[in-house]
């Protein structure tokens, strides 16, 4: 009797408390439900936020003090090269604009992240463009030369905030290319002469107290040339000392630090010193020549200084060894002649002369390369020969090559890495810097052609291309991605190989280069494809971010699909805004400068 109440009440209890949880459990129904829905809105408003908000994954930039004011312009709608509003033609720019050299309209912006378009080239096609880390130049469709940039202008710059556009500087002399150092600008005539001007106005304002009659100057006194505002232009023409063949003139020219190398239609290769260091490598490919006396009164026929400047790694073996390892020699022989220790060698007269070199008398080339202390030649039957500095291996001459100074042409051997049957032969050179592209086309009288991209030099940002950061490379290697290309010929209706339309080094470590894929297109081929990679520290390969590349890589739009480079007929105006032609065949064109990109269109 007792266990069965004792059970009963046990069964009592437990049916109130399952009364008791699902009363709690209904009353606690409406807040758990509010929860859920609140939890459901908070989820749904992060989705909708996440899908309609872009999130860059871009490198912070971490701008200096200076540079705060300085923003960094990103993309805009278009980078094609035209306009949208008109379909006028422009330039396109990317990169580094802490100069103003890519866009001087636009001096607020320190850096262009994405390729945009410029408006400050609109209607203008040029003959000739050249960069360099502080100052430009162009060569305008009637041949007349205009400069720009903080290093041109300045202190002569009212404020860094207002805008400088391109100078008239250089006018009536039909100039058809230019090479620009630090402190100089060359220009070629269509003529075959040579002149060079300062790099800064003020300099160019520099002018002879009393101008000579035209009938009493000579080849090497100071020329007149009246810019923009009527003001006279100090210049100088640079002439060979040994007398040119009859109808024999300048072609070509290519300029390093501190060397100038010129070629003849003839095919004799010439130097030009432009200053005290101009052989300290070796680059020059000889030691003696002479200069103008600047104290000499005779105006006609100058007194001449001889001069010897002798390779520092030859005046100085030991120079960069270890105490230890030096002679016992108490002095070092100087390198450069003490006879010209009061010379201004800063000045565009300190040279006026080209000399040939005497170890390339009688070799016909039929191309000239200036690297940053290094120079090259390429002859006529596909021969390369180079010498300078090679510290970083910088002139191909294998990685046995452990010396770092080359002080007479010598042959670069661009066949080590294929088999004996094969034929190679260089059909173009680029230097840029302490950087060297050679290419190659190879070979074997049974199988098709192809055409390698070699480099060598200092590949510390990836600018070898063989997707590795290597400082040295002395044995020409061979760059991914654009050696051995093929595309199918619509003529021959076989696979033809694709050549490089053109290669622009920069100085600074980073290549751009045009592959001719409309060579052999036919009809419906769209233009040539650009590719770019090395180092990217400010946007110059137009990738949008700051990562080097050390693989070719072809460039993309910011807008969508590949980076193609074209040609059409179009007005062309003079950077004066005259029209000089309508219908005018023009090609876009693109050149690597120090840290920054431009595409310019440039007639045919």
């Amino acid at each position: 009797m007792f266990k069965r109440t004792a059970a009963q009440a046990l069964r009592s209890r437990r049916l109130y408390s399952r009364i008791s949880c699902t009363a709690q459990a209904a009353r606690a129904r409406p807040a758990r439900s509010v929860v859920i829905a609140s939890s459901a809105a908070a989820t749904a408003g992060l989705l909708w936020y996440s899908f309609s908000t872009t999130i860059h994954n871009d490198a912070i930039i971490t701008p200096k003090l200076e540079d705060i004011s300085k923003p960094v312009q990103k993309a805009s709608a278009s980078s094609t090269g035209v306009t949208e509003d008109d379909g006028s033609i422009c330039a396109v720019v990317w990169g580094s604009n802490q100069y103003n050299v890519i866009n001087p309209n636009e001096p607020a912006v320190q850096r262009v992240q994405c390729p945009v378009n410029s408006s400050w080239l609109k209607d203008v096609a040029l003959r000739d463009l050249a960069l360099h880390e502080r100052h430009a130049a162009c060569v305008d469709a009637r041949g007349d030369v205009y400069q720009w940039g903080d290093g041109f202008f300045g202190s002569s710059s009212t404020s860094k905030s207002e805008s400088q556009g391109p100078k008239l500087t250089l006018r009536g002399h039909d100039i058809i290319q230019l090479q620009l150092t630090e402190s100089r600008l060359y220009a070629l005539s269509a003529s075959g002469k040579i002149y060079v001007i300062a790099a800064n106005a003020e300099q160019q304002q520099n002018l002879p107290p009393k101008p000579l009659p035209a009938s009493t100057m000579s080849w090497w006194t100071p020329g007149w040339i009246w810019g923009a505002q009527g003001n006279a232009i100090d210049f100088a023409e640079v002439v060979p000392r040994q007398k040119l063949g009859w109808g024999e003139q300048f072609v070509s020219i290519s300029a390093g630090r501190n060397h100038l190398l010129a070629l003849t239609s003839s095919g004799r290769t010439m130097i030009h010193p432009m200053n005290k260091n101009a052989n300290a490598h070796g680059q020059l490919g000889l030691r003696k020549f002479d200069i103008p006396n600047p104290s000499s009164t005779d105006t006609v026929s100058p007194l001449r200084i001889h001069v010897e400047l002798v390779p520092r790694a030859v005046a100085d073996p030991f120079a960069t060894a270890s105490p230890f390892s030096r002679s016992a020699s108490p002095s070092v022989p100087p390198s450069v002649s003490t006879n010209i220790d009061g010379i201004d060698d800063q000045h565009i007269r300190f040279s006026d002369a080209l000399f040939e070199i005497p170890s390339l008398q009688g070799i016909k080339v039929s191309q000239i390369a200036a690297g940053g202390r290094t120079s090259f030649v390429m002859t006529d039957s596909g021969r390369v020969l180079g010498w300078g500095a090679n510290e970083f291996g910088q002139i191909g001459l294998g990685g046995n090559m452990t010396l770092d100074t080359i002080i007479l042409p010598t042959e670069v051997i661009l066949s080590r890495n294929v088999p004996g049957s094969v034929r190679t032969r260089c059909i173009d050179i680029s230097a840029g810097g302490d950087l060297t592209c050679f290419v190659a086309e190879r070979t074997d009288g049974e199988s098709l052609e192809y055409v390698d991209i070699l480099t060598c030099g200092n590949g510390q940002w990836g600018g070898l291309g063989n997707n590795l950061y290597s400082n040295a490379q002395g044995n020409p290697v061979r760059a991914k991605n654009i050696s051995g290309l093929r595309e199918y010929n619509e003529a021959s209706r076989t696979m033809s190989p694709i050549f490089p339309h053109a290669i622009s080094v920069s100085p600074t470590g980073h290549v751009l280069l045009t592959l001719d894929t409309q060579a052999h297109g036919g009809p419906g081929g769209l233009g040539r494809d650009l590719v770019a990679w090395g180092t990217n520290h400010d946007y110059q390969l137009g990738t949008g971010k700051r990562s080097s590349l050390p693989v070719p890589t072809t460039l993309e739009r910011p807008e969508g699909g590949r980076f193609i480079l074209g040609q059409r007929k179009a007005l062309v105006r003079d950077l004066a805004g005259n029209v000089w032609k309508k219908r005018v065949e023009v090609e876009q064109c693109a050149v690597a400068g120090y840290g920054n990109s431009i595409i310019y269109w440039k007639i045919k």
